[in-house]
């Protein structure tokens, strides 16, 4: 991996699709970053988002390009539209769903890099079972929870 010392650089319309779990882009990898970062786009139907969920290596920063999306995070709910942000610490518990009525569109970094090529693997592997998706999850320092009793608005 070559260090982090020039500009790394996706032009629009580019990146790598990875259909895993929906329509993700990988719009940039470690390996373009020194392992510094990572980036995709998620593009997420109405009402979908992924299970509660530990990241042990990564924090993760969400922007939403377009739609509504609820958060969790720990014991905290909050509410965002497009341009909004927020920051996941690793370690903690958290999910998102999208709370609109339309496809939403989020960008999220990674730091350090590396999460973002979990979707390629994914598709590429076709894990079948829970305990699969557990597994190829795992090498990726990525817990899925079981669901607690939280609503989504």
């Amino acid at each position: 991996m070559k260090k982090f010392t020039y500009a790394a650089v996706t032009p629009p319309g580019h990146g790598t699709p990875a259909l895993a779990f929906g329509k993700h882009v990988v719009r940039m990898t470690a390996t373009n970053t020194g392992g510094s970062l990572g980036m995709f786009e998620a593009h997420v139907p109405a009402g979908e988002g992924p299970p509660l969920h530990v990241h042990e290596r990564e924090d993760e920063l969400i922007r939403v390009l377009a739609g509504r999306f609820g958060f969790w995070c720990a014991g905290d709910y909050v509410e965002l539209t497009d341009g909004g942000c927020i920051a996941l610490p690793r370690g903690v518990p958290h999910r998102f769903r999208n709370i609109g009525k339309a496809e939403g569109h989020l960008m999220v970094v990674v730091t350090p890099g590396g999460f973002e090529d979990f979707f390629s693997i994914v598709e590429l592997s076709r894990p079948e079972t829970p305990e699969q998706i557990a597994s190829v999850a795992k090498g990726f320092g990525l817990t899925f929870l079981p669901d607690d009793d939280r609503q989504v608005a």
